[in-house]
């Protein structure tokens, strides 16, 4: 069976971003969700520690571990099998506020080396007929990084598709693809047909993220229509270099 292999910053993004075409996909090929920034932390800092509770969570648990269990209750629903990087999350890396999230790189967040690494590993054992990277919608530093590396390291040795970043894109009026992979001359959309029990999937698996619902959407039910609204909307894949005519028709299945 072919296997995809879908890299996801953190434990929630691929299951927002692109929930209804893992569904799909998954009765047809193996899926990995590689999500990079799992590392539990024994020492909060200021910021991260607020990143915690304002989750509704005590200081004393361990919030990454929770995370952890609540992705492979969402990988069970699903039907996709995860692996959990042992990268620290921003906050633990020494970005102190939201808006230090979303602005640029720390000279000191040297990353890169050991991403790449990551990412080597994964594709050797896996052997992936393709691959899934978030754009880096809305600039946080996880996505940049990950996006950065994975497209130095890994696009001109496999067929990588990149999607946009949920919910970050789903408050965007407009989006231009070119802006954020900066090669306007190569960049190419590709629509997925997906059948409504897709999206029905994804929504119910997305539940099990318990800890993220209340904070990002308000409750279960907001987070289904938000998501149900963006995921309707499409959700296009985009390539920078030129996939081949048969690396497509893997991703697309046509139905009645």
């Amino acid at each position: 069976m072919s296997a995809i292999l879908v890299l996801s910053p953190h434990l929630d993004d691929a299951a927002f971003s692109l929930g209804p075409l893992l569904a799909e996909l998954s009765v047809r090929a193996q899926i990995f969700v590689a999500t990079a920034f799992t590392k539990s932390n024994s020492t909060l800092s200021e910021f991260a520690l607020a990143c915690q509770l304002d989750k509704g969570l005590s200081a004393d648990v361990d919030y990454m571990a929770i995370r952890r269990h609540e992705d492979l209750e969402w990988s069970r629903r699903i039907g996709v099998q995860t692996i959990h990087g042992n990268f620290a999350e921003a906050p633990h890396r020494g970005y102190q506020s939201a808006k230090e999230l979303f602005g640029d790189v720390l000279a000191t967040d040297q990353l890169e080396d050991a991403l790449k690494v990551w990412l080597e590993t994964l594709t050797s054992t896996i052997k992936p007929t393709v691959i899934l990277c978030p754009i880096g919608v809305g600039g946080h530093v996880d996505h940049v990084w990950i996006r950065k590396v994975a497209s130095a390291a890994l696009g001109h040795r496999f067929p990588l598709f990149f999607f946009k970043d949920l919910p970050y894109a789903s408050t965007l009026s407009f989006f231009n693809a070119d802006a954020h992979l900066g090669n306007s001359s190569t960049c190419r959309e590709l629509n997925v047909p997906l059948p409504q029990a897709a999206f029905l999937t994804a929504q119910f698996a997305a539940e099990a993220y318990q800890t993220q619902i209340a904070f990002q959407f308000g409750n279960v039910g907001q987070m289904k229509k938000t998501l149900n609204e963006a995921w309707t909307q499409g959700l296009p894949l985009y390539h920078t270099h030129a996939c081949s005519d048969s690396t497509k028709a893997f991703l697309i299945m046509e139905h009645d």
